[in-house]
């Protein structure tokens, strides 16, 4: 079966939307600056965008606050014109431990990533839903570490479970992860060397 091109997609809708007078309404789950920065450069010229920090998966929680602080500040810096409300989902790592339970071992990138995605991803549904929100989206995909593909078939699922629009996309191409590289550097943002997690900390430090 021949994958989605999930940017042609993104695309696709942005131009169907723009036949409408008003500019719809987009809750985008960050997960750090980095990642934030041409998935906003991007998006913010077509949707009213809000940020949901929602990433319990992070540990430790000095690690959670110092990705957040850095989110606001690119925002600020970024987009200084642009009323972007930064939203903060609630820190569980516990609740992260649970979906990750006997699969501490799966190397980065398999099943326990898929079940962080649905995580992050069901929760941001859940929260479009309940404030009205045209569409919902994660910066996710923009990483050449993270499955696009899982992502957006995720993404379909919880959409339809909450009945409330997800915004495909693969924010990696047309060189999105380049572009996202070259913003960190322009605003010198924190660029960690692990996902978040203490299994993908792990990883990181057997590698090097």
């Amino acid at each position: 079966m021949n994958k989605i091109n999930y940017s042609l997609e993104t695309e696709k809708i942005i131009k169907s939307n723009k036949r409408e007078q008003a500019m719809p309404s987009l809750l985008l789950h960050a997960c750090c600056a980095p990642c934030s920065s041409a998935c906003l450069e991007y998006l913010y010229q077509h949707f009213n965008i809000t940020i949901f920090y929602y990433n319990p998966n992070i540990s430790p929680k000095a690690e959670f606050d110092k990705r957040l602080l850095e989110e606001k500040r690119l925002i600020s810096e970024m987009l200084p014109n642009e009323d972007i409300e930064v939203l903060e989902g609630v820190y569980d790592y516990d609740e992260f431990l649970e979906i990750a339970k006997g699969l501490e071992d799966v190397p980065e990138g398999g099943e326990r990533c898929f079940k962080c995605y649905r995580l992050r991803l069901e929760e941001t549904a859940r929260l479009a839903k309940e404030k009205g929100f045209d569409y919902f989206c994660t910066t996710l995909s923009i990483s050449p570490l993270k499955n696009a593909q899982k992502i957006n078939e995720i993404g379909f699922e919880v959409a339809e479970k909450y009945g409330v629009k997800w915004l495909p996309s693969d924010f990696k191409k047309k060189e999105g992860y380049k572009r996202s590289i070259e913003l960190s550097k322009q605003y010198n943002l924190y660029r960690q060397n692990f996902c978040g997690c203490v299994f993908s900390k792990k990883e990181e430090v057997s590698n090097e």
